[in-house]
């Protein structure tokens, strides 16, 4: 970067870009997406029981369900009630024939409310269902 000091009356343009602002803007993004992108995960928080572990889940389109450990059940954060989980399970089944779903339990939630999510969730169909879990 060299600049021309001799006063010869011309108007040159300086032909150089000046990236300073340029970079500032991009560090300034890449602060906020590293902030935000934890943010993005599942919001319904359970402690999921220890296990052997496994490869992880295909998560590219996959929809969560969730049983928190007071036995409330949540597809993708919003609560549903037990009775319409496989009306709702078949119905995203119709709209994307490749739906596939994560199934997350609290470690604390009785088993009885477990068996009968998953017996809603074979009875919609589903045919894709990865159950989550900690590995120990």
């Amino acid at each position: 970067m060299a600049f021309n000091t001799k006063d010869d009356g011309g108007d040159d343009v300086m032909g150089e870009i000046n990236v300073t602002p340029l970079v500032d803007v991009m560090l300034v993004l890449l602060v906020v997406f590293i902030v935000t992108a934890p943010l993005l995960t599942q919001a319904v928080h359970v402690n999921l029981p220890k296990t052997a572990e496994t490869a992880p889940p295909d998560d590219k389109a996959a929809s969560y369900l969730s049983v928190d450990a007071q036995g409330k059940i949540y597809i993708d954060k919003q609560e549903f009630p037990l009775e319409i989980i496989e009306g709702e399970l078949r119905n995203r089944l119709a709209a994307n024939p490749e739906f596939a779903l994560n199934l997350n339990a609290d470690d604390a939630v009785q088993y009885g409310i477990v068996a009968k999510v998953m017996s809603s969730i074979e009875r919609a169909g589903v045919t894709k269902l990865s159950v989550l879990t900690v590995p120990q």
